[in-house]
């Protein structure tokens, strides 16, 4: 059975012949590190994982590059806010490290490499300057703009046509640019003051003049990266000129993924990437989930309250490319799910290691549900990653455990064995963890964790530090990681509690 995907860039299914028949190229557009990751980065990351996963599972060796954009007037807005930092890169780092937290509490496989735009700023100028050597860029006032015009094919990812499309950048852009549409590879001077308060958060006041950003000596003079221009220096630096996969947010086709490809084919002569992934927003209400709008829950508030397991049943019970609400309603439809998975995996190996266990018990029917869980569930991830219909495979399995195990004094090893073995290899493909995940809400962990954190404040004040002390590593021996502050222990859960 073939993998299929959906390529946004021809608009049909097509059959996923990477260049390399043993390796992919897998290039995700991550982050603005502005604000602390939401559910909606969460549900394209885990989506990405899927696939990576999947591809693995298939036999491919992925080399997966996902990167941070950290130089960005986002970024610039929040100087001074919440002791994140008093410059950009400070900024930027705090909130790097909040989102490398909150990827691994998802149980995310890591990529190969985290580009950072602030790293690679050599790599952009030399690209700069061979869009201009080949007629495709030009320079005014110490900016440097793309020429739409140039590039015969510009419009083919979002399918507009040239003369439809509405001007690009900043509006004091306009009287340098030689058509609106152009858009800006590096940006002469500093941070705009206005882009800047256009992205403070209410209430944060920075006196009469905005925090300045980054900015680099170049051919054209000091200056910043255009946004664009970034992806294609950092995915051709560490992947190749033509990437397999590209992957990323539907709301990035345009302007963000046209002009990758316009820039990126422009210089190289080559297809900049075969496939185009694109994953659906995520709804709140009317809405799309956004740092912007504020309407937001936090990946690790998310994490806290459901757990690793219930989230990610939540975020693949919609496919990558569907939309998916955000409600009560579906947060306990992904609890029940996940609920009945673990409650029949649990049963099964309690059963499977019983002295009910007997070899020559045989339920052909059980082992059929299995054989065919492992065939729908191979099915749905080869038609475009559909994980909502491979997690109806892994419930199926659930169903049939639960039918065996019923009424019966004696139970079938072998189709035992086979259910657990095919619950664990095809739900880590969905990132899922039958082992070692902590049963009920993390809330209830952490009110676990605070109470004995109390017991050991008491035995300090009462000057029984080696019992104290004892506390603390019995803690930590749990993965629970306690740090001592003038304002108390504070404590940070392992990952997927």
């Amino acid at each position: 059975m073939t993998l299929h995907v959906t390529n946004t860039l021809t608009g049909d299914r097509e059959p996923f012949e990477p260049q390399d028949p043993e390796n992919v190229l897998l290039y995700y557009c991550g982050l603005t590190v502005s604000d602390p990751p939401h559910l909606g980065h969460a549900r394209s990351w885990v989506h990405v994982d899927v696939m990576h996963r999947w591809l693995e599972h298939l036999g491919y060796d992925v080399r997966h590059v996902e990167n941070f954009t950290d130089v960005n007037e986002k970024i610039v807005a929040r100087v001074g806010e919440d002791d994140l930092g008093e410059d950009e890169a400070s900024v930027a780092e705090s909130y790097i490290e909040h989102t490398l937290a909150d990827m691994r509490s998802l149980n995310l496989l890591r990529a190969e490499v985290y580009p950072r735009v602030s790293e690679h700023v050599p790599e952009i100028v030399d690209l700069v300057e061979t869009l201009i050597e080949k007629g495709y860029a030009y320079e005014s006032n110490g900016s440097v703009y793309f020429d739409v015009t140039s590039f015969d094919e510009y419009g083919k990812l979002s399918n507009q046509e040239l003369d439809e499309i509405e001007s690009q950048g900043d509006p004091d852009e306009r009287t340098e640019k030689r058509h609106p549409a152009d858009f800006a590879l590096w940006k002469a001077g500093s941070v705009d003051e206005n882009a800047v308060h256009e992205h403070r958060h209410e209430g944060v006041d920075h006196g009469d003049h905005a925090p300045e950003g980054q900015t680099w000596e170049s051919p054209w003079g000091e200056g910043r990266p255009g946004w664009h221009i970034e992806c294609s220096a950092m995915s051709m630096t560490h992947l190749d000129e033509t990437l397999d996969l590209h992957v990323g947010g539907r709301d990035l086709v345009f302007p963000h993924h046209e002009n990758e490809i316009a820039q990126s084919e422009a210089a190289t002569d080559q297809q900049f990437a075969n496939y185009w992934l694109h994953c659906e927003l995520f709804q709140m209400d009317d809405e799309k989930m956004s740092s912007s709008l504020g309407n937001f829950v936090t990946v690790d508030e998310a994490v806290d309250q459901w757990g690793t397991n219930v989230l990610r049943t939540f975020l693949t019970a919609g496919s990558y490319n569907s939309k998916q609400l955000y409600s009560d309603e579906t947060i306990a439809e992904a609890e029940e799910r996940w609920d009945r998975l673990e409650r029949a995996y649990d049963a099964a190996v309690e059963a499977v290691d019983s002295t009910a266990a007997r070899t020559k018990v045989d339920d052909e029917s059980l082992r059929a549900a299995v054989d065919d869980a492992r065939d729908s569930f191979v099915e749905a991830m080869n038609d475009d990653f559909n994980t909502r219909e491979a997690q109806s495979a892994l419930l199926s399995i659930a169903t049939a455990v639960n039918s065996h195990l019923e009424d019966r004094s004696a139970f079938d090893y072998r189709g035992l064995r086979r259910a657990v073995d095919t619950l664990e290899e095809l739900g880590a493909v969905l990132g899922l963890s039958f082992v070692g995940e902590t049963t009920g809400t993390a809330d209830l962990a952490g009110d676990v964790v605070d109470l004995v954190l109390d017991v050991r404040e008491q035995e300090r004040a009462d000057g029984n530090y080696g019992r104290a002390d004892e506390l603390r590593d019995e803690l930590e021996a749990l993965g629970i990681e306690v740090q001592d502050t003038d304002d108390g222990a504070s404590y940070r859960l392992p990952s997927g509690k």
